[in-house]
């Protein structure tokens, strides 16, 4: 995690550290997760990010240390998987629909009951997409962790 916080803190992608620290993004992702990395690896990233290998040494209590991370910063990770999450829905979204529709209007004919039935099933399908993408943009808090907070705090009898 500390390679994460320190890698966020500076607005780099994986791909920007992995190229500055001369690692795969596979390396990088592994080491993010918590996994062990060789003495190389920890001191190539001590080179990238300016710190002490130390700060690295400590290994798993060091990168698995939740306490490191700011409740901002945990917020704001979880706000970019959201907008991840909603990004990875539309592109699949985005594939089945032509897929199926294409496949399906070559097969039968783009106006027949076949075909608009599974447009309509697109349309709710959008309907969703769209509810997804307001949730994670936070115009709407459906589901949220704020939400759930707020429930939380209501059925405890305490006021935000």
């Amino acid at each position: 995690m500390i390679v994460r916080k320190l890698r966020l803190q500076r607005g780099w992608t994986q791909e920007v550290l992995a190229e500055l620290s001369g690692l795969s993004i596979r390396s990088i992702q592994r080491i993010e997760r918590g996994q062990q990395s060789s003495l190389e690896t920890l001191k190539s990233l001590a080179a990238v990010f300016e710190v002490d290998l130390s700060t690295f040494q400590n290994g798993e209590k060091i990168m698995n240390t939740e306490s490191q991370i700011t409740e901002d910063e945990k917020e704001a990770i979880e706000y970019v998987k959201g907008i991840k999450e909603f990004y990875n829905h539309i592109f699949m979204y985005l594939g089945f629909a032509i897929v199926f529709c294409g496949v399906f209007g070559l097969a039968f004919g783009f106006n027949s009951p076949p075909v608009r039935l599974i447009l309509l099933g697109f349309i709710g399908w959008g309907i969703g997409v769209v509810v997804h993408g307001l949730n994670a943009y936070e115009v709407i808090h459906i589901l949220t962790p704020k939400w759930e907070k707020k429930l939380i705090e209501k059925r405890l009898g305490r006021k935000l």
